[in-house]
């Protein structure tokens, strides 16, 4: 008689189910939200870190697109000649010529000095002493100055082929408001005789000098007070591409027998390295950021931490349901996640914030580089990719019977 044997079914092999990323975002936010002020002082460390680097980064960024576009106003093609010292160690001088030489070079468009009438001061009243000058030099001026500056007169008039042969004088802004004048017809005292303000200009980056001097005719400067008719400063303009060759042959055209007694200078080059400066201490500034960043991020990693440490037994319980070591894991990798996300959303937003209302105040244009936004979030996502990767090791490494007998 044959036996009949009857074959075992197969075991079904058991499939954990499968975590979307909704699922993952949704058990993550649940396990934040039950404890919501530890989530926010922790957030909070985060968001000064991401908030000092975004304003750092942006404050940094207004003042230079400030001093660009203050410089694209004003032009580069601003240059000056002045004189150098000669051989021997003396002070040179420039010809009396030197205006009229320069402009003979093509490219120049236009071209203007002034010359320092050393011997004489400036003051408000004859009452003051001589000593007391203010700092404010007495300039003879060219009358074609104001042109080449590409400046502008804030009151009154500038010098013209009448005045620059009187006892006038054009007030720099600075000096005007040294002297106390703040209008023009009152009169000076300069090298023992009464002098008429007809002017005051307004402010010239690229000439500051010009803003501290007191600026009379060349010929009121020479029949009045004295003066040698010999330049100290020669201004000129020329076109932006041509800067470069008339710089070259600006010595040897104002003193062909010593040009090495001629010096040239680009103004705008001041502002040009200024704006390349205004950045210096960004990297000082963003390393104290890193630091409340870095801190932050410690915040994070022991909020989680404990977090695991009071979860035991929601842990043991979601491993007996099923839950696998990588979800487990993975939960406690997204809460940290979003929490740092939270702290790096809130910190930008601060840092744009601060940025704003600070170049608002200064007057300046307000720039957040978009790549310091990206940056500062894609730096929050390592940071809390980093501080939740312990803790959720750890959580993922619980027995369940263990976690659920835990207390």
């Amino acid at each position: 008689m044959t036996r009949l044997t009857l074959a075992k079914p197969p075991r079904a092999r058991l499939i954990p189910a499968r975590l979307g990323l909704a699922d993952v975002l949704r058990v993550g936010a649940a396990g934040l939200s039950t404890r919501p002020t530890r989530v926010i002082l922790s957030a909070l460390g985060i968001a000064i870190g991401i908030a000092t680097m975004i304003a750092v980064i942006g404050i940094s960024a207004s003042s230079r697109e400030q001093l660009l576009r203050r410089l694209d106003r004003l032009g580069t093609n601003l240059l000056t000649v002045s004189a150098g010292q000669t051989m021997f160690g003396e002070n040179a001088e420039l010809p009396t010529g030197a205006v009229a030489m320069v402009r003979r070079i093509g490219p120049v468009r236009t071209a203007a000095a002034t010359g320092m009438v050393s011997t004489v001061t400036i003051r408000r009243t004859d009452h003051i002493p001589v000593a007391v000058t203010g700092g404010i030099a007495v300039q003879a001026a060219s009358v074609g100055l104001l042109d080449t500056l590409e400046g502008a007169v804030a009151k009154g008039v500038w010098l013209n082929a009448a005045t620059e042969r009187r006892p006038v004088v054009v007030l720099g802004s600075k000096s005007a408001e040294t002297l106390g004048i703040t209008r023009t017809g009152v009169r000076v005292w300069i090298g023992g005789r009464w002098f008429t303000v007809t002017g005051i200009l307004t402010p010239m980056p690229l000439a500051p000098e010009i803003e501290r001097s007191a600026l009379i005719g060349f010929p009121a400067a020479q029949e009045l007070l004295g003066f040698d008719g010999h330049p100290s400063v020669v201004y000129e303009r020329s076109s932006e591409e041509s800067v470069e060759g008339v710089r070259a042959v600006l010595p040897r055209t104002v003193n062909p027998e010593n040009p090495e007694e001629v010096q040239v200078s680009r103004p705008s080059d001041a502002l040009a390295a200024k704006a390349a400066a205004a950045g210096a201490f960004t990297n000082l500034l963003l390393g104290l950021g890193a630091v409340a960043l870095l801190v932050g991020g410690v915040g994070v990693a022991n909020t989680m931490v404990i977090s695991v440490l009071e979860r035991r037994s929601e842990i043991g319980l979601r491993r007996s349901l099923g839950a696998t070591r990588g979800q487990v894991r993975l939960q406690f990798l997204a809460e940290s996640l979003l929490l740092s996300a939270l702290g790096g959303v809130v910190g930008a937003v601060l840092g744009a914030l601060a940025t704003t209302v600070y170049a608002m105040s200064r007057g300046w244009p307000a720039v957040v580089p978009p790549w310091a936004l990206g940056g500062a979030l894609a730096a929050t996502l390592v940071i809390g990719t980093i501080a939740g990767l312990y803790p959720a090791v750890r959580a993922a490494r619980l027995s369940p019977t263990v976690a659920l007998t835990t207390t």
